[in-house]
């Protein structure tokens, strides 16, 4: 029996460096026929992003590859409900015949709630999520956990199919009462054929020479935006306790924090050992993780962290705190002794005095990390996307 070939719509905020790679993938796929929708072309142009605090472009294609349209934004391109009001999805989705619609958007934007009432009226499967993995909002309102509790499993039972991008969200959404079958995990992957493409190409010794280090100096990474939930401060704190005779901590990112880290590196005596390098674009990122020993995200808020991805896919062995939800997925399997609990600083201290000082670790570990990566990957992706439609679409539209 022939399998059922598929017509899908994606509704995406903006073009993203992450998933313009999978939706090039899922055009080449034969049971596939995909649309992509953007609200906006942030990313794809340049625009200023709020927490970088800097105009910002990618200097890697987004939109090659793939069929794409741009629908007219009405809204107020704001982070608000009416940043995003695209009025056009409506016609689009309609007319499009389209056997489901994927929507990455989120419900707090009303061209969410245009794509989800048009594809009720078209009979066609809808199908999101979130990459949550639990009720704790980003900030410290309180009023929101509670709230979010009672309304999320309402919104997510409209879900056609649920969208998890990892095993924390998936646990998440089985709390809230939503049916096992009725969720897909969607793994949170990046394009691992071009991160480990680009690592193999890296000169390391030339790339840690232009940071000042010698080859036998130990280079720590922190790779994210500077803003209070990445506790870049802990690192830089952990770092002073650690007092590692021969090694350098690198900043790549910009933000908020930039100039309070500053100032505490410098009333800590460590400028000479502190490197600060400013918003790094994606070209660039594979030498900055195939030249250092070791790459910590400390985040207290961090849904999965796609940088665990990308510097295990170039041979940089992790350190994260239990609130990354890479953690569980990607860095257990390897080593569950990298987790450590958030903003227990002399534990980060600790974890970087153990891995630093035992170099045959730190490549068993590059050598199990790029293993762990061959199972989460592009591919797994497809073939979720594949279950979820197969789960999915039947129930809006029985096979002819």
């Amino acid at each position: 029996m022939t399998e059922r070939r598929y017509r899908i719509l994606y509704v995406c905020g903006h073009p993203v460096q992450y998933m313009s790679p999978l939706l090039r993938l899922l055009a080449q796929h034969p049971r596939l026929d995909v649309q992509t929708a953007y609200c906006r072309m942030r990313g794809a142009a340049a625009g200023h992003d709020p927490e970088f605090g800097a105009s910002i472009q990618w200097d890697v294609p987004l939109l090659d590859g793939y069929p794409w349209v741009e629908v007219p934004n009405n809204g107020t391109d704001s982070e608000g409900f009416w940043g995003l009001y695209n009025p056009g999805l409506w016609r689009i989705v309609r007319e499009g015949n389209f056997d489901a619609v994927f929507c990455p958007t989120g419900y707090l934007r009303a061209s969410f709630w245009i794509a989800f009432f048009a594809s009720r009226l078209s009979r066609s499967a809808f199908l999101f999520g979130t990459d949550a993995t639990s009720l704790e909002p980003r900030n410290a309102s309180a009023w929101k956990a509670p709230v979010k509790r009672l309304f999320w499993p309402f919104l997510f039972r409209l879900a056609s199919q649920v969208v998890a991008p990892s095993s924390g969200t998936r646990d998440l959404f089985l709390s809230l009462g939503i049916l096992e079958e009725r969720i897909t995990l969607f793994p949170f992957v990046v394009d691992n054929d071009w991160w480990s493409a680009r690592a193999a190409q890296v000169d390391r010794q030339a790339v840690r020479a232009s940071w000042g280090a010698a080859p036998d100096t130990s280079v720590i990474l922190f790779c994210a935006k500077l803003q209070p939930w990445k506790r870049p401060a802990d690192l830089l704190q952990a770092f002073a306790q650690a007092n590692l005779p021969n090694a350098l901590l690198l900043f790549a990112g910009d933000g908020a924090q930039r100039e309070e880290l500053e100032k505490q590196t410098q009333q800590m005596n460590l400028s000479a050992r502190v490197r600060f390098l400013g918003f790094t674009n994606q070209s660039q990122l594979p030498s900055f993780y195939a030249g250092a020993d070791l790459l910590v995200l400390p985040s207290d808020y961090e849904p999965f962290g796609l940088v665990v991805n990308e510097a295990m896919l170039c041979g940089c062995p992790v350190i994260a705190s239990d609130r990354v939800g890479a953690a569980r997925d990607l860095i257990a399997p390897v080593d569950p002794s990298s987790i450590y609990p958030c903003g227990d600083v002399p534990a980060l201290a600790a974890l970087l005095q153990r891995l630093l000082s035992h170099p045959a670790q730190l490549e068993r570990l590059r050598s199990a990390g790029r293993q762990r990566m061959e199972t989460w990957s592009p591919r797994e992706y497809v073939a979720a996307t594949l279950q979820a439609l197969d789960a999915a679409v039947p129930r809006l539209r029985p096979a002819p």
